[in-house]
């Protein structure tokens, strides 16, 4: 990759990508669909973006009878943006890749 550590603050795995340039597939249940469309054991790697999803707080019973304060917490999710085999680029879950050998 052109740019080193993007996010100083990525945790290892992340950051272990980041610095590798590639990727490929952390685990066997991946779509199938998805999978073909990359390389095989090297996914190249074009950036990473953080994205933090808001949780929610309900505190109105009449809304969720019985559970008068119901939280969902915040989710950080690492975007791995990676090129298929015929040039595009999608954003992947990093939980779904390691960094290619």
């Amino acid at each position: 990759m052109s740019e080193s550590r993007t996010t100083p603050d990525a945790p290892a795995d992340v950051t272990a990508i980041i610095d590798c340039g590639y990727a490929t597939w952390a685990r066997d249940d991946v779509d199938d669909a998805l999978r073909a469309r990359f390389a095989g054991d090297r996914i190249p790697v074009t950036g990473v973006r953080h994205v933090r999803v808001w949780g929610l707080q309900v505190d109105d019973e009449r809304e969720l009878p019985g559970r008068e304060r119901t939280q969902i917490p915040d989710e950080e999710i690492w975007e791995v943006n990676l090129v298929s085999a015929d040039g595009s680029h999608y954003e992947v879950d990093s939980r779904l890749l390691k960094p290619a050998p």
